[in-house]
This record gives C-alpha cells, structure tokens and sequence, in this order.
C-alpha cells in the first residue's frame, strides 16, 4: 500500500512539472512530448504493480500514452514506445515470477496486450501521418488562397478601370485607386449620392429599371465615362458594384482593331492602284517631252502630273495609317523635349525661323507618350499653322500649360481661323480647304493621339484671331494595368 501512495504521489508530482513545462517550454516540442510519454509508461507500470500485476486490468491504460506517442511524435518513436510499454509489462511480469507471484492464467494476456501495444502504435502511426498530409494539403491551400487573394487585391487596386462597392445605404465601403483619378476628385465621399447628382439619377433609375445598367457621364476634369451598374448579392447582405471605365482607354482598343483592319485593306490598294498610277505619271511625263504639243497639251500633262501625285502622297498616308505600331510609350520630360523639337523644327523649315515662340506654364512637366507619334503630331499641326495661319507680325506659339489637372500642349496661330462648316468635320479623313491637301493629318494626329490615351480638340480664339489645337498629355499617374 506504501509503495502505491508513493508512486502516485510521484506520478502527480512528474504530472504536474510537466505542465509547467507545456506552458514554459524549456525543451523542444519532441524531447518534451517523448519524456512525458516515457514518464507516463513507467508509472503506470509501476502503479499496475501495485494494483496486483497485470490481473489488475490496469495494464491497459498504458494503451493511451502509446497511442498518443503515435499520434503526437510517429515515426520510429510510435514503435520505440511499443516495444518500451511490451518490455516493461513482461519485466514486471518477471519479477512477479521472481517473487513467486505469478499467475499462469496471466501470461496470454500480457502476450495479447504486448500485441495490442503494437498495432495500437501502428494504427496512430498511420493516422498520424494520414492527418500530417491533410495538414500539408490544407496549408498549401491556404497559401495558394491567401496569394490569390493577394493577387487580386493587386489587379484591383491598380487596373485602369474604377471599381466601387456599396452597400444598400449607399455607403463607399470600397474602391480602388483608378476612382478618384478618373472621378476628378482628390478623395472619394463616404457615400455614393456626394460623387455627382447624375451619378446618384442614373443609379436610383437602374434600381427602379433593372435594364438600364448603363450611363455615359462627363466628370468635373472633362473625362468621358461609361458606369455600369450590377448587384452583388451574399448570404446576409446585398452590395452594389459600379465600374468606372474611361471612354479613351476604349476609343483606342478600337482604333487599334480599326488600323489592324486598314492594314489589309492598303495592302491591296499598294499593289491595285500605285502600279497603274505610276503608269499614268510616266505616260504623261513621256507626252510631256513631246515637242509637237501645243502649249494647251503642255498644261494638261501638267495638271496629269500633279493630280497623280497629289493621289500618290494620299496613298502614302493612307499606307502611314496602316503601318501605325503599337505606342512605345516613354517618360519624357516635356520642357527639354519641346525645347529640343522646336530647335529641329525651325531648322528644317527655312524662312520661318522667327515665326515660332516656346511657352513653358505647366508644373506637370513628366508625361507618358510614344516620343515618334507625338513629333508627328506636332509637325502637323506646326505645318498646318505656318500653311493656313501664318502672318508677318505675330509668332505661332507652342505652348505646355495645365488644364483640368492634365499637361497640355497647346498650337497657337492668328490667321483667319476655320470656318464653322469645315471645324465640325476636321478630324474627320479627306476633310480639307485646300486645293493640294489630303485631309488626313489631322484624322491621322487624332488617331495617334487616342492610341496613346491623349486628347487633340481644336478651338477658335476667343478674344482675338484666329485658333489652336489643344493636345492634352497622360501622365505617369494615369498609366494602370490595362484589363
């Protein structure tokens, strides 16, 4: 009876420091949880001793710290305790002979409960490691969930078009980066109906007609949009999700496809209507050395010859439509790069050299643009000044300033301007005053600006003569994931 009380005592005693140690740990995790194994196979042991041997039932509580070995270390430990709780139930079955105390009727049992001891720990091992990889399994999912949602709070955040989600209140609960910027607004109100009355109009009309999930709307800084609106119904819950996508972004996916399809078409006319043109010019410039013309023949030879190549410089541009690649968009920092243009400019068109002035009055001064396209611009719409603006005491001024939070390039001339009739049509192709004109700069410009996200508008001076066309720059602020 001594030897049962102390024994308890000491297992209560190893028990409780072994809680110390699991909420301090001292030791790693598979040192401390073998120890307690170890010191729960000895007591027990010890404690079945007492209790009368292995007759005593209380051999089988040894089960659950094998088992648990299994199930918390596995591996070869699962084993190792086994072979460990086996050993130490035959040693005191030995000793019990030793001292004469052995029962015959007891050694079958303490075979069958070595053999329990045994596939026990087999059976944790295997579960164990069956909730280990469901483990790994798991984590890996979660992992791949947890980048996934990362990557699409990414997207998000910085696509190019507007997301806004609301509640039934109208309240903003979220929005990504490109809604303020596309909105015109430094930062956004908390709720919905505060962003623009038309806005608040055209939502309340879709809730009403479930069909009308569409609008058009002009923002505070000129910015075209179109809103589409749709529910995003949960389980507690409805929200509403508004998408905001500028009308630039979508006018140049569709001129991109446009001037892809034009390029087939000039294809053919290359090949069907320069060779046949070019026979015509060489037949004339042969009629022309003709020395039995009157000087009546001389003349028409004359208007062949120029009308063949007033249709071969509009192939030309028509061809420079098709050939437009895609914009390879930089970083320039416009009061260097105009400076610079203005100086190969007023060399390459001699006698105009103190015709052009340079205004800087922007403090936005980086842009995103394809440096190629916007000199080509630019000299259309400098050559267009000087052809159909020029006089002799004014200077045709290039201007950068701001407007509506953008940097703007702006042509200035004081010549007689462009009537009304011909302005609502100028960027429309093969629009022109002019006798030798193609009418394609401008609608070439237009395109080139809309492929690089730039607006060109063209506007009458409104307190003196003449005009000047206006080309409105992105900046590196404006310049999303494209989606």
């Amino acid at each position: 009876m001594p030897f049962y009380f102390f024994t308890s005592l000491f297992y209560l005693t190893s028990t409780l420091i072994g809680w110390f140690f699991i909420f301090k740990p001292l030791i790693s995790y598979a040192s401390q949880a073998q120890a307690f194994v170890f010191t729960d196979i000895i007591f027990l042991t010890l404690i079945m001793h007492a209790c009368g041997g292995i007759s005593s039932g209380l051999g089988a509580l040894i089960l659950i710290p094998t088992a648990a070995g299994g199930i918390l270390i596995g591996g070869r430990c699962a084993m190792l305790f086994a072979a460990l709780a086996s050993l130490f139930v035959f040693a005191e079955q030995a000793y019990s002979f030793r001292l004469g105390a052995l029962n015959n009727n007891n050694a079958p049992y303490a075979g069958m409960l070595g053999a329990s001891f045994f596939m026990l720990a087999l059976l944790s091992y295997i579960l164990a490691k069956r909730t280990e990889q469901s483990e790994i399994i798991s984590s890996q999912q979660q992992e791949a969930i947890v980048s996934l949602e990362e990557l699409n709070q990414y997207i998000i955040k910085n696509m190019q078009s507007g997301i806004i989600i609301t509640d039934q209140e109208l309240n903003l609960n979220r929005h990504n980066m490109a809604c303020p910027h596309l909105l015109g607004l430094e930062n956004l109100p908390e709720k919905l109906t505060d962003i623009s009355p038309k806005l608040k109009q055209a939502f309340e009309l879709w809730q009403i007609y479930p069909d009308k999930d569409f609008v058009s709307l002009v923002t505070a800084n000129k910015t075209q949009l179109h809103i589409h609106f749709s529910s995003l119904p949960t389980k507690h819950e409805t929200f509403f999700m508004i998408t905001l996508e500028d009308v630039s972004v979508y006018k140049q996916r569709v001129q991109q496809s446009k001037l892809a399809s034009l390029g087939k078409l000039t294809a053919s006319i290359a090949h069907e209507i320069r060779n046949p043109l070019g026979a015509i010019s060489h037949a004339g410039q042969l009629l022309a050395e003709c020395p039995e013309l009157s000087t009546q023949d001389l003349r028409l030879t004359e208007i062949i010859h120029l009308q063949a190549q007033r249709m071969n410089t509009i192939i030309e541009d028509v061809l420079l439509l098709s050939r437009s690649p895609q914009p390879a968009q930089e970083t320039i920092e416009m009061t260097t790069w105009l400076e610079n243009y203005l100086d190969t400019l007023v060399q390459s068109n001699e006698g105009y050299q103190k015709q052009f002035e340079l205004s800087i009055e922007s403090n936005l001064n980086t842009v995103i643009f394809d440096t190629g396209h916007l000199t080509q611009i630019l000299n259309n719409l400098c050559e267009n000044a000087l052809k159909y603006g020029y006089v002799l005491d004014k200077k045709i001024c290039i201007q950068l300033n701001d407007y509506l939070g953008q940097p703007c390039i702006k042509v200035v001339d004081f010549g007689n301007g462009i009537p009304d009739k011909i302005a609502h049509h100028l960027f429309e192709p093969f629009t022109t005053s002019s006798h030798s004109g193609t009418g394609l700069g401008l609608y070439i410009s237009k395109d080139l600006a809309e492929i690089n996200q730039a607006r060109l508008s063209y506007h009458p001076s409104e307190n003196q003569r003449g005009c000047y066309f206006r080309l409105c720059l992105p900046t590196a602020k404006q310049k999303k994931i494209k989606l």
